[in-house]
């Protein structure tokens, strides 16, 4: 893999997303034809280039983000199992609020559930003051970044909570929908963002004590 990723990188942009779509479309062989899994790397590429601040990991991210889409994709079609519950965390940047509640929910729970977080208007990169509050307690989000908010994430989520993103989010039924007032993390001291953290911890545990009461500290 490696390799092939040193590969990559001497060939063009719209090269490295035709070699992902071909390792996409291989991956997901029976479940997404050839036509989606291009449509959907080409335009995750697009949308992170809109807000993402560095430009060069861009493929490699577009294709980490269209591979979690395809497997929302699938799951929604009932091609992939879904062991545990999914959970969807959406705010406006996806650059505060749901990474904070993705990233608790990951310490919290574990693999006990399945955890994506979207923006409707993702930002350029997750906060610096949000990164510092989660890193006093042990969680690490430097792989993390901003996600744009796509109709098939959605549809795989089986509880989506809100804190902002207001209409912008579709709504399907058979799906538990919540929605968190919660401030802005842009917009606080760092102890306002340490306010706000507990704040999301403690929701973030009840709502888990409800999908999987194993959970519950």
């Amino acid at each position: 893999m490696t390799g092939t990723r040193g590969q990559d990188a001497l060939l063009s942009p719209d090269s490295v997303l035709h070699r992902a779509s071909e390792r996409l479309a291989q991956q997901f062989s029976g479940m997404v034809s050839e036509e989606t899994v291009e449509r959907v790397v080409f335009e995750s590429y697009t949308a992170l280039a809109r807000t993402a601040s560095v430009s060069t990991h861009l493929p490699s991210l577009a294709e980490k983000f269209s591979r979690d889409r395809l497997t929302a994709l699938a799951q929604s079609r009932g091609f992939i199992a879904k062991p545990v519950p999914e959970v969807l965390y959406v705010c406006v940047q996806n650059s505060g609020r749901s990474q904070m509640a993705a990233a608790l929910t990951r310490h919290l729970a574990g693999d006990r559930i399945h955890v994506r977080s979207a923006g409707s208007q993702p930002g350029a990169g997750i906060l610096p003051s949000v990164v510092t509050v989660l890193a006093e307690l042990g969680i690490d989000v430097s792989e993390e970044f901003p996600k744009p908010l796509t109709d098939d994430v959605v549809r795989a989520a089986d509880a989506v909570v809100t804190m902002g993103c207001g209409d912008a989010c579709p709504l399907y039924p058979g799906k538990r929908y919540l929605d968190w007032e919660l401030a802005d993390p842009a917009d606080l001291t760092l102890d306002g963002v340490r306010a706000v953290r507990d704040d999301v911890q403690s929701r973030v545990e009840h709502l888990l004590a409800e999908l999987i009461p194993s959970a519950a500290r």
